[in-house]
């Protein structure tokens, strides 16, 4: 990086995920090869789980083998997530230069970010950005898989579908840039019950049925809206390669959180 650039530091390595760079990779690499397999072609987008690695490494990793193939083709990701953290209205840019994780920075992609100046509810606001885990858990993924690609981290606050859309839209994203949406599912039901909610989540999301998801059935139920709702996720064929919760992954049945892997891909 550049003398006098920002960087976003990691908020949480070592909660998350390994903050040692050599366990972390190892165990990136150990959900891509365990992960759930897709004969769809490559992706051009995906819906990946955000929560701690032990909890939805697995599944995020099903997620993000369907875009092994692309490594040297992927130049660029744009990520939205859910704001956690912080309560605002519209999209958060970070206002940051680069992105750090343990494994090292991932410059911002200005000029993408630049296209969005027009857009007046895509607001920089590092806040939501600084402890924001949503976002932040899908970089190292990118950079196992492609290495020191540019990313466009955008956080969605209180907004509507379409404004999302609207995002994908002015950023016309090609054949070389990813679009991941950071989601997990249901929060908190018992192992039964979140099972049959994310199986509904998931047939939804599948048939495009963007209005009938909600926050009951995915804490990123705005950007996976705005994905479906764009002329991008319009013209792609949405497959659902994994769908596992916390009892899965991690044992305890009581309340568990879901998780889904989706890849949308040209048919």
């Amino acid at each position: 990086m550049k003398q006098g650039q920002s960087i976003r530091p990691p908020a949480v390595s070592g909660l998350f995920y390994p903050d040692n760079p050599a366990t972390l990779g190892k165990a990136v690499e150990g959900y891509l090869g365990s992960g759930n397999s897709t004969t769809t072609p490559p992706p051009r987008a995906l819906i990946a789980p955000h929560a701690g690695y032990r909890y939805s490494g697995p599944v995020a990793g099903s997620a993000y083998r369907s875009v092994q193939s692309m490594a040297g083709q992927i130049t660029s990701a744009i990520i939205l997530g859910p704001s956690h953290h912080v309560y605002f209205e519209g999209i958060a840019r970070s206002g940051a230069d680069a992105f750090a994780t343990p494994l090292g920075t991932m410059p911002v992609d200005r000029e993408a970010e630049s296209m969005l100046d027009a857009l007046s509810f895509v607001t920089v606001l590092p806040e939501a950005h600084r402890k924001e885990h949503g976002l932040e858990v899908h970089l190292p993924f990118l950079q196992v898989l492609f290495g020191d690609i540019s990313i466009l981290p955008l956080v969605v606050g209180a907004c509507d579908g379409t404004e999302v859309a609207q995002v994908l839209e002015t950023l016309a994203t090609g054949p070389k840039t990813l679009v991941v949406i950071s989601s997990d599912l249901s929060h908190y039901h018992p192992y039964a019950e979140a099972k049959a909610i994310d199986s509904e989540t998931a047939q939804r999301i599948m048939e495009g049925r963007a209005q009938d998801l909600s926050s009951r059935r995915a804490c990123g139920y705005l950007p996976i809206q705005g994905l479906l709702m764009s002329s991008l996720g319009k013209g792609l064929t949405p497959t659902c390669v994994d769908l596992r919760n916390s009892g899965d992954t991690e044992g305890d049945r009581s309340q568990v959180v879901g998780y889904g892997a989706f890849v949308f891909s040209e048919a």
